[in-house]
């Protein structure tokens, strides 16, 4: 596998349509104290979890299931399993008390590869800081409004004593009829480069091309391919990496502060117009800059000479008039 020695920012578009892309505990869609409409990054990262795990790939984070024992006198309940019962499932092992050995077996999780790890359980406690890391997608469109549905379930409530105790119940759906989250990144492959080299690790090249190959597909696909209920009609809009040259500093702001969302008749347009001044100031540094998108519905205005465009869904270079 080929090392990865180089740092990318970037910026991750998510279109959600009639859909509600992270609700808070209450079921509402997620908001700042003064009402603004955001997805968290643990959202994004989730999608782009499920697209690895439908790709084969191996997830430690990410929700899973065993048959535990109820109550006595009850049988068997479905249970979510805990930390130390989810690595014991993929690797097959108790967790060792050596952490070389946990170690070893993390960094074989693509999600632990990209976004670090939290391992607290009794036997180790391990935290690692990952080589990609997302910000808040905050909505950018200023109309999206929270829409509130009743909707009727074919059973009644067994435990409700009001008087339409008789009748099947009613419940609510939350939804945004349309917001634009958009997520700066980063991607800094330094950052596992204190555990190259340790003994027992000798096999552990560090963050790898293969591991940001697969964070980009995720990029690119994960929220696309979240078709549940309340996920239905959210998916990835464009996609900015801005690669840097090897050994230069790449350092960038969050680039998510430069990026406006107006509407031109059913096309959305994602203004990044702001963020030219400053490719231009680091330009020596840049090695490429890739921009995904729906060429079908979206129009993305960034108008830099270095900018290969691509369709997001194909992945075939375009060119749009």
């Amino acid at each position: 596998m080929a090392k990865k020695t180089n740092r990318v920012v970037g910026l991750i578009g998510i279109v959600s349509r009639m859909a509600n892309w992270n609700a808070d505990f209450s079921g509402q869609p997620k908001t700042t104290s003064n009402g603004q409409i955001f997805g968290s990054d643990k959202a994004l990262k989730y999608s782009i979890k499920r697209y690895w795990e439908e790709e084969g790939h191996k997830i430690l984070y990410i929700r899973s299931y065993k048959l535990g024992a109820g109550k006595k006198n009850e049988g068997s309940k479905l249970q979510p399993r805990t930390l130390d019962e989810r690595y014991e499932h993929l690797f097959e092992e108790k967790v060792s008390t050596n952490s070389i050995d946990v170690l070893s077996r993390l960094f074989k999780c693509i999600d632990v590869l990209n976004f670090g790890a939290t391992f607290a359980v009794k036997e180790q406690n391990i935290g690692l800081a990952g080589p990609v890391q997302i910000g808040q997608g905050l909505n950018k469109y200023d109309s999206a409004m929270i829409e509130v549905q009743d909707i009727l379930s074919p059973f009644r409530n067994s435990s409700d004593d009001s008087v339409d105790k008789d009748a099947t119940s009613i419940g609510k759906k939350r939804t945004v009829d349309e917001s634009h989250y958009i997520y700066p990144f980063s991607v800094n492959p330094k950052h596992y480069e204190s555990y190259v080299g340790l003994s027992g690790l000798e096999d552990f090249e560090g963050y790898t091309e293969e591991a940001y190959k697969a964070f980009k597909q995720g990029a690119l696909h994960g929220a696309t391919l979240q078709n549940t209920n309340s996920k239905s009609g959210a998916e990835n809009a464009f996609a900015l990496f801005v690669e840097f040259k090897e050994g230069v500093p790449g350092y960038l702001p969050n680039l998510d502060t430069y990026v406006t969302v107006s509407k031109k008749g059913d096309l959305t347009v994602y203004d990044l117009s702001a963020i030219v001044p400053l490719f231009e100031d680091v330009q020596d540094h840049i090695d490429r800059i890739e921009l995904y998108v729906n060429p079908y519905a979206i129009q993305v205005e960034l108008e830099y000479s270095g900018v290969t465009l691509y369709n997001i869904f194909t992945g075939k270079e375009i060119t749009l008039d």
